[in-house]
């Protein structure tokens, strides 16, 4: 099942674990969502209910989508065909693990940490899996695909566009210098990039943009 796989691959990138299996907390039924999330077009979306008491989750993934990765699974091979749709729902399961995570530790999570975390998660996992598929070459082609063509969807972002922007900006400045270190590292540099991405992903929002501004 594809999001097991995206979450255990986001698992085994930041050695971090849910309790939680995502297929628990999936929702494709457009109609079962809160009548504000029902009207926005995305086809993915995290939806966070909170009580003094409690918070409730759910992922919600257009069916049409999980049918055409079903289809087309990228897990096997990534390419121009299933990127757009594997970013997609990459980016719910980034969402779904990155907010369980932090809530088990009683970590608050803001939106804008919450994006820059999917945005960089894109880039990291995409990576991943096409060394994996393709050991031979480096995909080079994914800055320019993930952070120069991409566009930001007025109608999609809403009020929230300007926090996507700059999720974009500061992941961008991140896995620009994450490709650097891959491209130039000798023998162990995947383990040393590895072990900055550990430490990046448990920062707070705040220690995460400081970190990206001060080219650390």
């Amino acid at each position: 099942m594809i999001l097991r796989q995206l979450q255990d691959l986001i698992g085994g990138i930041y050695d971090v674990s849910v309790a939680h299996d995502v297929y628990d907390f999936l929702v494709t039924d457009r109609g079962h969502l809160p009548a504000a999330a029902r009207s926005n077009p995305s086809d993915e979306a995290l939806i966070v209910a909170q009580d003094s008491d409690s918070v409730g989750v759910s992922l919600y993934l257009d069916p049409q989508l999980l049918e055409r990765l079903q289809r087309a699974d990228p897990m096997q091979r990534l390419d121009h065909a299933n990127v757009a749709d594997y970013w997609t729902a990459l980016e719910g399961v980034s969402h779904f693990v990155y907010f369980a995570w932090n809530a088990g530790h009683d970590k608050r999570v803001s939106l804008l940490e919450l994006e820059l975390q999917a945005e960089i998660d894109k880039y990291v996992a995409s990576l991943w899996l096409l060394r994996r598929q393709y050991p031979d070459r480096f995909p080079a082609e994914l800055m320019r695909l993930l952070f120069e063509r991409t566009r930001i969807d007025p109608r999609l972002a809403g009020q929230r566009e300007e926090i996507y922007r700059q999720a974009s900006h500061y992941a961008e400045k991140f896995c620009r210098r994450l490709e650097r270190s891959l491209r130039t590292a000798g023998p162990g540099g995947e383990r040393e990039v590895l072990a900055e991405l550990r430490r990046f992903y448990r920062l707070t929002d705040v220690r995460k943009l400081a970190h990206i501004r001060s080219g650390g």
